[in-house]
């Protein structure tokens, strides 16, 4: 499947309101468009948007190996409590975590490869039927996403819609506050942005959102989204 120009100039001419935007992505991409999901600090707020115009929408989540215990409870009690009927845990299979990574450790002397296995290679393969991805990435997360647009092209022609791309950390919060929505356990522990456990840390008060993520190493993407 690949996306026509009319396609993408309907999803742009949905202008910038995150609730218009997906609800353009629904209806232009009718069985084509799935959302990422992390189960992060910020990721209730798009999929509690994404449960008010399309309960049944894909909603895909990189089920690593590695995640916090939190993460994966807090996973099943958003989709329990927002109604998502299609929640698809997406995992590396079990055959290439015995050939490349037996002991669970690769992740402490090569993170690039340890990505790659546990989120970038089964992402590719769970996304191939999906030419239109809905993500929660934000110009304010990181000093890599400042330049990302509300809709961006992938390669192999697909694209990326990011409907929240332009609010900042204050406006998330403050929406999520006003919807009552639950909180990722570790917000309140320090974890700004949270990934694998043997890769992220809390931040400091006047530390980067995402300075928890491989502190330390020459690395501050997971490789599933190419800087913009």
């Amino acid at each position: 499947m690949s996306l026509t120009q009319q396609q993408i100039d309907t999803l742009k001419a949905a202008g910038t309101d995150a609730t218009r935007v997906l609800e353009a992505a629904v209806k232009t991409f009718p069985g084509q468009v799935a959302v990422l999901s992390s189960f992060g600090a910020e990721s209730a707020l798009l999929l509690a948007l994404v449960a008010e115009i399309d309960p049944a929408l894909p909603v895909l989540f990189l089920e690593t190996g590695m995640h916090f215990p939190e993460t994966i409870a807090y996973r099943h009690e958003l989709a329990r409590t927002l109604g998502l009927l299609d929640v698809i845990d997406v995992r590396p299979a079990p055959r290439v975590l015995e050939d490349r990574d037996p002991e669970g450790q690769l992740w402490a002397f090569d993170p690039d490869a340890c990505c790659k296995m546990r989120k970038v290679e089964p992402l590719d393969a769970a996304t191939l039927p999906y030419p239109a991805l809905i993500t929660g990435r934000k110009r304010s997360q990181a000093a890599t996403r400042k330049r990302m647009e509300i809709i961006e092209p992938d390669g192999e022609g697909r694209i990326k819609i990011n409907p929240l791309a332009e609010w900042t950390a204050e406006q998330i919060d403050a929406e999520m506050t006003r919807r009552g929505l639950p909180r990722h356990p570790l917000t309140t522990k320090g974890y700004p942005s949270i990934g694998c456990a043997p890769c992220t840390r809390p931040v400091g008060e006047n530390e980067d959102p995402r300075a928890g993520r491989w502190a330390g190493m020459a690395k501050v993407e997971c490789g599933i989204h190419r800087p913009t």
